[in-house]
């Protein structure tokens, strides 16, 4: 069995060079990517002409204007930017199919049996520092027999250490007893390349023991504290009794170099596949008619419907792709109203748009594609008696509202719920019946009637007494009272300023006219408006 290999990719200037590839500077601008740390802004990635002014990762931004008064700075997008690297995993595939995500701004992919395919490891470090300068990347890489080997020599293999001076570091030793100390063992260090080092097999503890104990991957203040007792270097801590680091430091520092020098297991643990629930049907010949189509529709629902209840998903949008002769693409949408996982739930849907499907000179192809998913809840099982009943209502009003919507689109249908407001316009809220469940309790009753019909309130000309009058106007016409049924008294939410209620308190009274009108009539108090009469709906 081969040795294991490791190969670590760090892309040292990742967000401000992910910028500059979209134009949010000159290519050879001196730009920061800012975050919010406390109550200041700090650098977390520069370009290489930043860097090259002497600004500094982690250094205030105040700070860094001084030092280049001329700085670009854009603000840090976290989410962008990992989605960024997962575009780079994706990249990083072609070397080996066991890559992973090392967040910020960096990958790890084990490549044991694959770098023959390159040529060797040298070609394949070539080859990635040559795709990496194409995209405007730098590019910093190792490969080791371990990932934290790799990781170390990625980001520390190619300079000295860097040691936390302090005053009482042990670096003031007198000359005789450094001449008395035994001399360091050299050896063959890693290979230096373009961008990145590699570490021959076997050669881990060799290629470590002159970098800092920094890339070990500790915090920083154990690296400090270990550097004030003069312990700088990997090679210083290999030979120290583990117990004793572990009682000082504690078992973290022991752990990360145990992982480094191969002592103790660190797998690599890449990201699954995203898993697409579609499947496609060639034909011999082409076709055209919407009958062979909706048969062919039919064999992909089954594939599709299965690989969806074997991953415990429902459909809430399907795509059908039909690839033309022509090499035209038609492409048909549907949306459910529920997440499904059944062909029969789907094919009515299809069914009333398939006629959108222009054949041209015939159809070589199919694809269908569950777009969007969701996990399908279990539901209680039904018995026999409610089987022979039919389907239950919420499953054929979630069809008809499927079908509705691929007519008119599933956000034009909508459901109201009761509302906790003794407002009358407020007391339903109106929802997306495709993406709400249907209101499961009794609708709350009023303690009065409601009308079937409401809306804003619109001035009535009667005289200003809150009896109401015998005859009045409303819309044009001239109404008179038969019989008046109320008052109801309903007062505003004096925690909102709702402009509907400005004229303060509302009598409603039920008014049935001798010109056969039933309406809702209302007398406000007044308030930031004069009082009056409104009329504010109609009963049947």
């Amino acid at each position: 069995m081969p040795a294991r290999r490791i190969l670590s990719l760090w892309f040292p200037r990742l967000a401000a060079e992910r910028l500059l590839r979209l134009g949010a500077a000159g290519p050879d601008a001196s730009l920061a990517v800012v975050r919010d740390a406390g109550q200041r802004q700090v650098v977390v990635a520069l370009s290489a002409a930043a860097e090259a002014a002497g600004v500094l990762r982690g250094q205030p931004l105040a700070d860094a204007m001084a030092v280049c008064p001329g700085l670009v700075t854009r603000r840090a997008s976290p989410a962008v930017e990992v989605a960024f690297l997962s575009a780079l995993r994706r990249w990083a595939g072609q070397v080996s199919p066991w890559v992973a995500e090392a967040p910020p701004d960096g990958l790890v992919a084990d490549i044991t049996g694959c770098a023959h395919l390159f040529g060797g490891e040298a070609a394949m470090v070539d080859r990635l520092a040559e795709d990496c300068a194409g995209f405007g990347l730098t590019l910093r890489c190792a490969i080791a027999d371990t990932p934290g080997a790799a990781w170390a020599l990625a980001r520390y293999g190619g300079g000295g250490p860097a040691p936390a001076r302090s005053g009482d570091a042990i670096a003031q030793e007198a000359r005789a007893t450094r001449s008395k100390a035994a001399p360091r063992r050299r050896g063959s260090g890693p290979a230096l390349r373009a961008g990145g080092r590699i570490a021959p097999p076997g050669q881990t503890r060799t290629a470590l023991a002159d970098l800092p104990v920094a890339a070990l991957r500790i915090e920083q203040e154990v690296a400090e504290q270990l550097s004030r007792l003069g312990l700088r270097r990997i090679g210083d801590l290999a030979g120290q009794p583990r117990a004793a680091l572990a009682r000082r430091f504690g078992p973290g520092l022991v752990a990360r170099l145990d992982q480094a020098l191969g002592a103790a297991p660190e797998p690599v643990s890449p990201a699954p596949p995203p898993r697409a629930h579609a499947a496609r049907l060639s034909f011999p010949e082409p076709i055209g008619r919407e009958a062979d189509i909706m048969a062919g529709l039919d064999r992909l629902m089954e594939r599709v419907c299965a690989r969806l209840v074997e991953a415990g998903r429902g459909a809430r949008r399907l795509r059908l792709e039909a690839l033309r002769s022509d090499h035209a693409t038609e492409m048909v949408e549907v949306g459910l109203a529920r997440p499904a996982a059944a062909p029969d739930r789907m094919r009515p849907l299809f069914a009333l748009k398939i006629g959108e499907i222009d054949a041209g000179f015939g159809i070589d192809r199919l694809r269908l594609e569950a777009v969007e998913t969701e996990p399908v809840t279990p539901r209680d099982p039904a018995g026999h008696l409610d089987a022979a009943r039919g389907p239950a209502p919420e499953a054929a009003v979630d069809d008809l509202v499927g079908r509705l919507g691929a007519r008119i689109g599933l956000e034009a249908i909508t459901r109201r719920h009761p509302a906790d407001s003794h407002i009358p316009e407020k007391t339903a809220t109106v929802l997306a019946a495709a993406w709400s469940a249907p209101h499961r309790a009794d609708w709350p009753v009023p303690p009065a009637p409601r009308p079937l019909l409401l809306w804003r309130p619109e001035p009535v000309a009667a005289p200003d007494d809150p009896v109401p009058p015998a005859r009045f106007r409303w819309r044009g016409r001239v109404l008179t009272v038969a019989a008046a049924e109320g008052p109801e008294r309903l007062s505003p939410e004096w925690w909102l300023d709702d402009p509907d209620w400005r004229t303060g308190a509302r009598d409603y009274w039920r008014v049935t006219c001798a010109e056969g009108d039933r309406l809702w009539l209302c007398y406000a108090h007044g308030g930031a408006m004069s009082a009056g009469w409104f009329c504010h709906g109609a009963f049947a």
